[in-house]
């Protein structure tokens, strides 16, 4: 247990520092938080006797989830995700900050998404035993535009004043199948 503290922690501390970076980034990727069996499972290829296979889609479910249906002006509404195995198995899934995506949109219009000027995200392998979620850390949302092609410090902000939005996220191949559709005031 206490080498699985010691990764939480480093890992966390390499997203605030993020080595070599010049700049702090905009928004960090949170990584997976560990459930009752969320330890890092075994690096390597194909699962041989003794080893957990690989998550299948049809095993998981990924959730967005947001801290609130509706912000008043000025709050940041805090981002995550939730990945759940439906199956029977234990199975492994990489659920780094560098397979994570979360995409925020009002109608058709592309808003806000993490991976827009995302530094290198950390590579995290997870298990997922049978009806136990792995929840990430929360991160706020900066209530701005977002998009690959500017990644300056100033991003224009959204429009408030009850105006729906919706965040939908996906952990590499793992995509949800539903939004969270949340307001800002």
């Amino acid at each position: 247990m206490g080498i699985v503290a010691l990764a939480v922690i480093v890992i966390i501390v390499l997203i605030i520092v993020r080595p070599g970076a010049t700049e702090p980034a905009d928004q960090p990727t949170p990584e997976p938080t560990t459930s009752a069996s969320g330890e890092p499972g075994a690096r390597g290829g194909e699962a041989t006797d003794g080893e957990i296979e690989a998550c299948t889609s049809s095993q998981v479910t990924v959730t967005p989830v947001t801290d609130a249906t509706s912000y008043p002006a000025e709050q940041q509404p805090l981002l995550s995700l939730t990945l759940l195995n439906t199956g029977t198995t234990a199975c492994t899934i990489e659920a780094g900050s560098d397979v994570q995506s979360y995409v925020i949109t009002s109608g058709s219009d592309r808003i806000w998404a993490s991976t827009d000027c995302q530094e290198p995200g950390v590579a995290a392998e997870r298990i997922l035993e049978p009806g136990e979620p792995l929840s990430t850390t929360p991160f706020a949302w900066s209530r701005t535009r977002s998009s690959a092609d500017d990644c300056s410090a100033e991003r224009d902000p959204v429009i408030a004043g009850g105006a729906t939005y919706r965040l939908s996220v996906s952990v590499g191949e793992f995509t949800s199948a539903d939004d969270r559709p949340f307001i800002l005031n």
